[in-house]
């Protein structure tokens, strides 16, 4: 799998696999047309793995067979988890929108995106907050661990 490295350093939160088991619906902010990019790859694998993806881009009418919206501003439904594929300098906007998402469970920053202030955002809200990790691979490792 190219879309994320599998790190054996990190260890799957016990909370993260239940927050994985409960959701239904991830909001893919980022979520590239392109086959080869990682977030397409990384939705694709969730997708197939039962979750409904909602994609959030500027270009395309649909991405993964599914409708996109341009911003979390469009979503008027209540989504599980906003997975966020942005440089962290981009994210607290994004993060402020998602933490007030009807329904919202987790803010998830993608690997290699970090933002103390998006950190800060999502703890001030109560919202279950991960960045810098791969939410495939947790997926995988939950999975692997019997907890999904």
């Amino acid at each position: 799998m190219s879309a994320c490295e599998l790190p054996s350093s990190k260890k799957t939160e016990k909370k993260l696999c239940e927050v994985l088991k409960e959701s239904k619906t991830i909001v893919v902010v980022g979520l590239s047309p392109k086959e080869h990019r990682a977030s397409n790859q990384v939705a694709k694998y969730m997708q197939e793995n039962g979750y409904k993806i909602i994609p959030v881009y500027p270009r395309e009418e649909t991405i993964l067979g599914e409708k996109v919206y341009r911003s979390l501003d469009e979503i008027d439904f209540e989504v599980d988890i906003v997975d966020i594929f942005r440089k962290g300098e981009d994210t607290p906007p994004i993060v402020e929108k998602a933490v007030k998402m009807p329904g919202i469970k987790c803010v998830f920053l993608q690997e290699g995106v970090i933002n103390e202030k998006s950190k800060e955002i999502a703890e001030n809200a109560g919202v279950y907050y991960v960045e810098d990790r791969c939410i495939m691979v947790d997926h995988i490792r939950c999975k692997n661990e019997g907890l999904l």
